[in-house]
């Protein structure tokens, strides 16, 4: 029977063919001894769609995002209203509100750091590493702020979960730089860390200066924060140095 099936297939397969009728890439499935005709491209058709009604939400939720809302305060129904979806769709893609946020929380982090990645390259091809590495930190404020929003409002947050989430991202993006400062300025191990930590935290704190400033004002911190990192940089060379220098001597 399997073969009659097939063979009526394929002899459809071959007059579409024939007629230059464009046919996309099929393959039998048999469940329950009937034979269903599939197709491939069916199928990333519906993954392309189901990642565009998720990516719907993520951006609905951050749209929401402001100076005077917090993702804690948004609900299910409004989200999904925001994206144009009902609300039982919402669930096809998160569980809750909770695991919607973890998301957007890993997205930010990653955006960041993929950002700051770009400004290292921007680096190699000549320029300050500093003042390259605020400006585009800065740049990330400006176009992103509710995403930024997001990192500092959920990082001391009540969702212990959310907390874990934005120390994780934190702690992603300060081993990052801690990596390049080891191997670029060729620092102690120990001292890196300690330079990309208090880099991290400087930076922050001036992102957080910079989401309600207006332009004029946001150069001024950028210039601020460059010379304040400066001073960091000189430090942990200069101690790093000694460091290296003493530990000859006791050998």
């Amino acid at each position: 029977m399997y073969a009659v099936y097939i063979l009526a297939y394929m002899s459809v397969q071959s007059r579409l063919n024939d007629n230059n009728v464009h046919t996309c890439v099929p393959f039998l499935s048999i469940i329950n001894d009937k034979v269903y005709f599939c197709s491939l491209v069916m199928v990333g058709i519906r993954a392309q769609q189901k990642e565009k009604t998720r990516r719907q939400l993520i951006d609905a939720a951050l749209s929401q995002l402001s100076a005077e809302r917090s993702f804690s305060s948004l609900s299910l129904r409004e989200v999904a209203k925001e994206a144009g979806l009902a609300p039982t769709s919402f669930y096809r893609h998160f569980t809750d509100m909770d695991e919607l946020g973890l998301t957007l929380v890993d997205e930010a982090g990653l955006t960041l750091r993929q950002l700051m990645r770009q400004a290292r390259q921007r680096i190699e091809n000549g320029g300050s590493v500093i003042t390259t590495s605020v400006i585009t930190f800065m740049e990330f404020i400006e176009s992103n702020g509710n995403i930024f929003r997001l990192l500092l409002r959920e990082r001391s947050g009540t969702s212990s979960a959310f907390r874990a989430a934005v120390s994780r991202e934190v702690r992603y993006f300060t081993m990052e730089l801690c990596d390049y400062l080891e191997h670029a300025n060729q620092l102690d191990a120990e001292v890196a860390y300690l330079q990309a930590n208090a880099a991290v935290t400087i930076v922050f704190s001036a992102g957080s200066d910079a989401l309600d400033v207006d332009k004029k004002e946001r150069q001024q911190l950028a210039e601020r924060t460059i010379g304040q990192l400066r001073i960091i940089a000189k430090g942990a060379h200069d101690f790093s140095r000694r460091k290296k220098l003493m530990q000859r001597k006791t050998k």
